[in-house]
């Protein structure tokens, strides 16, 4: 494992905020946790989020298709999300939902879910309440456009398509049989909704740093990231 780099006074970590963004398979979850675990910030999966959410309608046979039947139980499911990198949670109604959500039945209907407005505000507003002062890592989708557009660092992970597909398909499930060519269809439709969706699509910051996986380590991605959060915390 890389060296920790040095880090700036505590206080200036402790309001610090990274966003990290990006498509789907990019990297976001191992570099967040990453970074949070090696600067001992906390650490939001909104990601983990949306699909929590996303589960529960499928649940309550709500048909995620349906913009309008979303919107009226966008205020169904209780969520309780838990912010330690070593172990982040989620649950929903007190039910531990975190291996669930993974499933190839949730990934393919998380972007649908998460297009409707009412579903967005909710959890826009939750994951500003975690965010809170900072002292925190936050990966998603629209964290630095959107959730916290003033965060110090921002983060927009990227990778090749067959890269990508790769790396959800060994994180996938093992009994859900997804092949690669099956994968990167489904990432490209995720991608192509993401990115069209009305409501916070998935976009680039302007003053975020682009960082491509498809060549890099994750230890060397958690460095970069680590040095340059640090060289924010330390300049704001």
């Amino acid at each position: 494992m890389a060296p920790r780099p040095n880090r700036p006074a505590p206080g200036a970590l402790s309001t610090l905020v990274v966003a990290v963004d990006g498509p789907s398979g990019s990297g976001k979850s191992s570099t967040a946790r990453g970074v949070a675990r090696r600067l001992g910030l906390r650490y939001l999966d909104t990601g983990a989020m949306y699909r929590a959410v996303t589960w529960w309608m499928l649940r309550h046979d709500v048909d995620v298709g349906d913009a309008v039947a979303v919107a009226a139980h966008a205020g169904g499911p209780v969520l309780r999300v838990g912010a330690d990198p070593e172990q982040p949670s989620v649950s929903v109604d007190d039910v531990d939902v975190s291996e669930p959500i993974r499933t190839r039945e949730v990934s393919n209907a998380v972007s649908a879910v998460s297009a409707v407005p009412e579903v967005r505000r909710r959890l826009v507003a939750l994951q500003r309440e975690i965010i809170g002062s900072g002292g925190i890592v936050v990966e998603g989708r629209d964290i630095g456009t959107v959730v916290a557009p003033d965060a110090q660092m921002k983060v927009f992970l990227i990778a090749s398509a067959e890269e990508r597909a790769q790396r959800r398909t060994r994180d996938l499930v093992a009994d859900q049989g997804a092949t690669l060519n099956v994968t990167q269809a489904e990432l490209a439709r995720r991608d192509r909704l993401d990115s069209t969706r009305a409501a916070s699509p998935l976009t680039k910051a302007g003053d975020a740093v682009e960082i491509d996986s498809t060549l890099i380590g994750l230890d060397e991605v958690i460095e970069l990231v680590c040095k340059l959060a640090i060289e924010r915390a330390g300049a704001s």
